[in-house]
């Protein structure tokens, strides 16, 4: 429940932030401020989404979803993303009209504003800090542009107020909003590899193989699959090939090997010879030898 605590915390900062900004943005007329408040309602927004699916992710499995709620935790961090692209692209084609049409600002305004701004975000990203969901990544990780947000607001604002060029202020808001948009496709990286089952980033297949091979009384393993539910948790099934009799000893070794590298839940099919496997598999690697001999 700490992540929960965390992203509600999160939640209740950002949005009371975001309306207090946005008022700042308009009484300072500060296109840096306005668009950030914007950024800051669309996190918040997507905080309270996150929240909501966090606590669905931590239902047990039952009947309906039998791998558990975990996915909904990575939709969570979907939505926030989703949410923060548009964001960001309304900011950045906003800021370009502002370059060609500068307009008056209240630069010590915004300095105060600023100064605000660092300080409450500052705690936002203290409080949400070190969670183990990619869901609550993503919430650092708006926690951490809005501290970097507000601080290049800060410099941006104290330079304005010496050179009275209003231009800085657009310039600074395409800036925050290019950053945000980097960090958002990163993101998405990350949620569609989970969402198409790829193999967990820091998991080599033909290494498992080999430490699976590596055990005494093992023939054979192929039909190995790992996958991921949420970026934390990982799963694997496979298929292994043994005269061995004692089997629960053989499968306790394979499941310890899969804890050393980090996959937690492993089923194991067992098979006396290569040939008694019926799985398509093993009929496409067959096939597949087959044609590269008629090539």
């Amino acid at each position: 429940m700490k992540t929960y605590k965390k992203i509600l915390v999160a939640f209740l900062l950002n949005i009371s932030f975001s309306i207090f900004e946005l008022i700042g943005g308009i009484l300072t007329n500060s296109i840096s401020i306005i668009s950030d408040s914007v950024h800051d309602f669309g996190d918040a927004l997507s905080i309270g989404i996150s929240l909501i699916l966090e606590k669905i992710s931590k239902k047990k499995p039952d009947s309906v979803y039998t791998y558990g709620y975990a996915r909904y935790s990575i939709l969570g961090a979907l939505i926030t993303t989703i949410i923060l692209t548009v964001g960001s692209i309304f900011v950045i084609i906003n800021s370009i009209k502002r370059i060609f049409n500068p307009e008056v600002i209240n630069y010590n305004g915004m300095i105060l504003f600023a100064i605000f701004g660092v300080i409450v975000n500052f705690l936002a990203v203290y409080f949400t800090r070190d969670g183990d969901s990619i869901n609550q990544k993503a919430v650092n990780l708006h926690m951490l542009e809005d501290v970097l947000g507000w601080v290049v607001v800060l410099i941006g604002s104290i330079l304005m107020k010496f050179t009275n060029i209003s231009v800085f202020d657009s310039i600074m808001s395409l800036g925050i909003a290019i950053f945000i948009l980097i960090n958002t496709f990163k993101n998405i990286q990350e949620i569609l590899d989970l969402f198409l089952e790829k193999t967990p980033k820091d998991i080599s297949i033909s290494e498992l193989k080999k430490h699976i091979m590596a055990i005494k009384g093992i023939e054979d393993v192929h039909h190995i699959h790992v996958w991921s539910m949420d970026g934390i948790t990982n799963y694997s099934t496979m298929h292994i090939v043994t005269k061995a009799k004692n089997l629960k000893e053989l499968k306790d070794k394979v499941r310890e090997e899969m804890q050393e590298h980090n996959i937690n839940h492993t089923t194991i099919e067992i098979e006396e010879n290569s040939s008694e496997c019926h799985e398509k598999e093993c009929e496409v690697k067959v096939n597949s030898t087959m044609h590269t001999h008629h090539h």
